[in-house]
């Protein structure tokens, strides 16, 4: 797009209180005009420009003034989705020399420079120069383009083969001297689109077309193109010989009994014969043109056209009669434009007998099939839920229960302990497992966007709405499930909104006035205690009431520590599978250290844990000295009980030496990235090496 080559993406930014002297450096550092100003979530505030600073001096300010007087507050942006079409009228009209790039969010992404956008335009029409000329030339018609003066600007190599003429010497000259009594003036002067005129120079018999250049409302000159009808001769020759072929192949196809049906790769019907239509019992004419999928509701000729995979002898019921089809995918130059099948239409009682047992076959096996398929996703999901401890195989019995059901669930529980994958449990384990399962976060998404995400809106609802409107995630969840993730950060005005979908299954786009019956399940979770929320007047009661209907509360890792040998045990496999490794188990002491630990992050923190020692010890045992240091720290008796005759405090060091020999050895020697592995800045990773003589 043209925005992104006419935006200028090195940037600074001044924040409320910045002095001039910082602004100063900015532009002299930069060499830009405009120093976007932020808040504190990066949005634009205001601008600081060169007048500003002009400003500014001739107020006698200093340079450790600050900058907020003289800030322009009324301030020209554009969006990062303005089309090429809009940017180029913009620039056309806009009187400021350089505006802020503004994201959805409302966060600056950059610098936009009207002079550098004009230079951009300027090249961008070269090249559209460029390559409209090489597309005259490319045509085997003549082309011939004039200005408004009538001269002409440019002969294609087609004209010049057509006339054999020479086009040098007549470029800026007039173009009746090229082509007398072919008159031009109606389309320079009238701006009439003349078609078809048969017109003889040169010895040679043209059909001719003119058509005027409109831009902007004014007639800027004429195309002119022309076909020797020596062409159109040979061509209708041609098209005398396919339409005989045509009717050749009409007459074969119509002697077959058996009925043949051609697509396309969009899946219309381009041929029918007459054995087909007379099945169908419709005329030709209303099934050519048509979908397949409209004649023949359960035909896979399409799906045929779509793959390139030949289908035969299936047996379809077609108005109550089987009968035996084959498809066949139609190939040209390799790629697949098109199907035909064909149909058999068995007589015999045998036959038809034979072809209504093979139809009820299919259709046990299909429903077996699906229902094989819900059960394996069901049970896959419930035994990828790690339960050995009473707190979760209680939970995972109330999941078994409530699935069940269509009441909103509120599932609660500190960050970290698995609240998202409950929910898909239970959208899983439900009727609804076919339906779709949407999830919103209601913490990551901006309040201002919100509403829109939610609930949709209709084309124009607002400034940078898609013209056709968009449907709301909750609108997108009919027939299946809607979780609602954070649901403690829903700002107030959109939770009066929320307690109307599950009080009547409706929502309502922003920009509409019409209701949208909806059918939802809701779920909700969080990890704040909201009755707290209520009592700050943070959320409302009515509406954690409508969701509290059924309550699953996931304990955390410390209140279940017979879950943490399997979860880890689990999180090995899976990264000896990601990361390629060959970790076969872990020791005594280091799980030990792990069930000694409180882990504040829950099973988020245990499977990083886990990674993290994974990258470590590629093979064999994750030990004590591939866990993090907080851990380590946390189970002095642990290490105690080792027994080796090193003092607690020398041992910890121990194992902090051989981790970084372990990460600097990963990283190649790179103290950078030694010291991201190892969470550390550099200076502190500098500190320890010094600390354990390993500085190279």
């Amino acid at each position: 797009m043209l925005l992104e080559e006419g935006t200028n993406t090195r940037f600074a930014y001044l924040k409320l209180g910045d002095t001039i002297a910082k602004a100063v450096r900015i532009f002299l550092d930069l060499k830009i005009a405009i120093i976007p100003v932020l808040d504190q979530n990066g949005r634009l505030l205001s601008i600081f420009s060169r007048s500003s600073l002009y400003r500014a001096v001739l107020n006698g300010a200093t340079s450790k003034d600050v900058v907020d007087p003289y800030l322009i507050t009324n301030v020209i942006s554009i969006s990062d989705d303005l089309s090429d079409e809009q940017l180029a009228s913009f620039v056309k009209v806009s009187s400021v020399g350089s505006v802020p790039v503004l994201d959805r969010e409302g966060k600056v992404i950059g610098l936009l420079c009207k002079a550098n956008m004009v230079v951009t335009l300027f090249k961008h029409s070269e090249l559209l120069n460029v390559q409209l000329k090489a597309i005259l030339d490319s045509m085997h018609n003549g082309v011939i383009a004039v200005d408004g003066r009538g001269c002409i600007t440019h002969i294609s190599i087609g004209a010049r083969r057509i006339l054999g003429i020479d086009s040098a010497s007549l470029m800026g000259k007039p173009f009746h001297g090229l082509l007398p009594n072919l008159d031009i003036t109606p389309s320079l002067v009238h701006g009439v689109v003349q078609i078809g005129k048969k017109y003889r120079c040169r010895n040679v018999t043209m059909v001719v077309n003119m058509t005027p250049l409109n831009i902007e409302g004014s007639i800027e000159g004429a195309i002119v193109i022309f076909q020797d009808l020596t062409d159109l001769e040979h061509t209708a020759k041609e098209l005398e010989t396919v339409k005989a072929l045509n009717k050749t192949f009409d007459t074969v196809l119509n002697i077959i009994r058996d009925g043949i049906v051609v697509i396309d790769e969009r899946g219309k019907t381009t041929l029918v014969n007459q054995a087909m239509a007379n099945f169908l019992t419709l005329p030709p004419d209303k099934i050519i043109g048509r979908p397949i999928t409209e004649i023949l509701a359960s035909s896979r000729l399409h799906h045929v056209a779509s793959t390139g995979l030949s289908e035969s002898s299936e047996v379809l019921t077609i108005q109550g009669k089987p009968i035996i089809v084959s498809s066949s995918p139609i190939i040209k130059e390799g790629n697949v434009v098109g199907a035909v099948g064909k149909a058999v239409f068995p007589h015999l009682a045998e036959a038809q007998e034979l072809a209504e047992k093979v139809r009820c076959l299919e259709h046990k096996v299909s429903f077996f099939q699906e229902e094989l398929q819900k059960n394996m996703t069901a049970q896959t999901i419930m035994k990828d839920m790690i339960a050995e401890s009473p707190q979760m195989k209680r939970l995972k019995d109330e999941i078994s229960i409530v699935a069940s059901s269509s009441s909103t669930v509120l599932i609660t529980g500190e960050s970290g302990t698995g609240k998202e994958v409950v929910a898909h449990a239970v959208h899983l384990c439900s009727e609804r497992y076919q339906g779709p399962f949407i999830k919103v976060n209601c913490a990551a998404i901006p309040e201002s966007l919100m509403e829109a995400e939610m609930f949709g809106y209709e084309g124009g609802a607002f400034t940078g709405a898609s013209r056709s409107g968009k449907p709301g995630r909750i609108e997108r969840a009919d027939g299946g499930t809607l979780f609602l993730d954070e649901i403690g950060e829903m700002p107030l005005a959109l939770q009066a909104k929320l307690l109307r979908v599950l009080q009547d299954r409706e929502v309502e786009r922003l920009g509409s006035t019409e209701s949208i019956k909806v059918n939802v399940r809701i779920l909700a979770a969080t990890n704040k205690k909201l009755i707290n929320a209520i009592a700050n007047a943070e959320f409302r009661s009515d509406l954690y009431y409508r969701l509290n209907v059924i309550n699953l509360h996931i304990p955390p890792l410390r209140e279940r520590l017979e879950d943490i040998k399997p979860l880890t045990h689990f999180f090995i496999t899976k990264f000896n599978t990601i990361l390629k490794a060959n970790v076969m188990g872990i020791t005594n002491n280091a799980m030990a250290a792990l069930l000694n630990y409180s882990w504040p992050g829950n099973i988020r923190e245990l499977e990083n844990v886990v990674e993290r020692a994974v990258n470590y010890a590629p093979s064999g045992l994750i030990e004590l000295l591939h866990l993090p240091h907080n851990i380590i720290s946390c189970n002095p008796p642990m290490i105690h009980a080792e027994n080796d005759g090193i003092r607690h405090q020398d041992k910890i060091g121990q194992i902090e030496r051989e981790m970084i020999m372990a990460a600097l050895e990963k990283a190649g020697g790179n103290k950078t990235k030694a010291a991201k592995l190892l969470n550390l800045s550099r200076s502190r990773l500098y500190d320890k090496l010094n600390k354990y003589n390993l500085r190279p």
